[in-house]
């Protein structure tokens, strides 16, 4: 499967490749060649710890590079009066009798502890292209599903706010 990533999404995420490779990985290097000069390295928590550092740079740089590659782009654009990507949500659910708001976004954005709904989750895909006022039924698996009111749609956009997560 793909990730589906906004044009937005994409280019903050090679930003923040520009600055690993540019910023980060100089400063790494630099740690490493430091506690090297130290002496002996097998006792030598400040290279091991150094090393540990360039590393995970270079994981995180290879991460994004290949969800870059692999992603699946997909527009921020609905119409004015639809729930689409980037969009915060104003909902209604009816077996709880609770409002919540959530914000629709792109699988890598989603979170669901600070309210931002993935598209590929069930209330995700369920939500995209409603109105305020539907009824729509969120399916979770064969044997369960329930039922949310559109209250309010915001054309929030993409603030930029929330990061792109990594594993």
């Amino acid at each position: 499967m793909h990730n589906q990533l906004t044009q937005k999404d994409i280019q903050r995420m090679q930003e923040e490749i520009d600055h690993r490779k540019l910023v980060v990985r100089r400063e790494a290097l630099e740690a490493v060649k430091e506690a090297r000069a130290q002496g002996d390295l097998s006792e030598n928590f400040e290279y091991y710890a150094a090393k540990r550092e360039k590393n995970r740079n270079e994981s995180r740089i290879r991460f994004l590079e290949r969800m870059i590659r692999t992603a699946e782009v997909i527009s921020d654009e609905s119409a004015e009066d639809e729930i689409g990507v980037n969009n915060t949500v104003e909902l209604f659910f009816e077996e709880e009798g609770v409002t919540e708001r959530m914000k629709i976004v792109t699988t890598m954005r989603g979170n669901s502890l600070e309210g931002l709904v993935s598209t590929e989750s069930p209330i995700g895909k369920a939500l995209l292209g409603h109105k305020e006022g539907d009824r729509v039924e969120v399916a979770v698996n064969n044997g369960y599903s329930y039922h949310v009111v559109v209250r309010k749609i915001e054309k929030t956009g993409d603030d930029g706010t929330d990061r792109i997560r990594s594993f």
